[in-house]
């Protein structure tokens, strides 16, 4: 069964919305610090055991996903047909979304790595000679921001799949139009096609 343009749909939001579930999830079970116990002159920092990090990841995994799943919607041949790169780079409003899609994706990214590495660093780095240590965890609020700048990318994914399938469709009505002998515009000798 080939792919449709509804079956992309489905996927990126599925994966969008898993990521941001997946960070919301671990944003709440991040625990706010950890517990101190004092030994011969250094401070050894107990922390609870959580999900935080694991859940971190697949928030990032299903970014990703969501991310690759969406950027090659873009330009993948619906139908068995393809369309010049150059007739989607063309229009203005698809350019800006899709550069929006990639830095809302990048910002996710890291908003959602941030904490990530940062507690697992406080996990694993556990014993500090400085006594007056509070065992700190990571910034809270960091998880959750890129939990919802993944579902955000996710939706500009969906913004650029449905401006590029609106250009796919004036492409295929312009070349019918053309063979028909109608008015219809020439791509191959398009300036700007051409310097592509």
């Amino acid at each position: 069964m080939a792919m449709s343009v509804k079956h992309m749909y489905i996927i990126i939001v599925t994966l969008g919305v898993l990521s941001f579930i997946f960070g919301v999830i671990a944003e709440n079970k991040k625990p706010a610090n950890g517990t101190a116990i004092l030994g011969n002159g250094v401070v050894i920092c107990k922390y609870r055991s959580d999900h935080t990090v694991a859940l971190g990841l697949l928030s990032v995994i299903f970014l990703a996903a969501s991310a690759v799943a969406g950027f090659s919607s873009l330009f993948y041949p619906y139908k068995g047909k393809s369309i010049p790169q150059a007739v989607l780079l063309r229009s203005t409003s698809f350019i800006v979304f899709l550069n929006v899609a990639l830095g809302t994706t990048g910002l996710a990214a890291v908003l959602l790595l941030w904490p990530i590495i940062s507690e697992q660093l406080h996990i694993t780095r556990n014993i500090h000679h400085n006594l007056q240590t509070e065992c700190p965890t990571a910034k809270t609020g960091l998880l959750g921001g890129g939990a919802f700048l993944s579902l955000d990318s996710a939706l500009f994914w969906l913004v650029c799949l449905m401006l590029s399938n609106n250009a796919r469709d004036d492409y295929f009505e312009d070349t019918a139009a053309d063979l028909k002998g109608g008015d219809a515009v020439n791509y191959e000798e398009d300036v700007v096609i051409k310097s592509a």
